[in-house]
């Protein structure tokens, strides 16, 4: 493989990776964003109040969009494997 070749395989896997990783961040952001605007309001500042909602944002995440970062891995890992060189 050439230089410009590996390069691009590195570009396409950090692609892959924010693809897959952008639903879970962008879910705990949200939460996390609420969960302070509450805790300001309240003046409630426990630790297990911010950690516990994201932790359910980002299972309720992987749930229902795990098929489809399962997918794209995987598609990812195939075009990997099928555009090696021979040895």
């Amino acid at each position: 493989m050439s230089q410009g070749e590996v390069l691009e395989l590195g570009r396409q896997a950090m692609l892959v990776g924010l693809q897959v990783a952008l639903p879970i961040l962008i879910a705990a952001l949200i939460v996390g964003l609420i969960v302070s605007v509450f805790q300001a309001v309240t003046q409630i500042q426990e630790m297990t109040l911010q950690f516990i909602p994201k932790m359910i944002a980002v299972g309720l995440v992987v749930l229902f969009a795990g098929g489809w970062m399962l997918t794209q891995m995987v598609e990812f890992t195939v075009r990997v494997f099928t555009n090696l060189p021979p040895r």
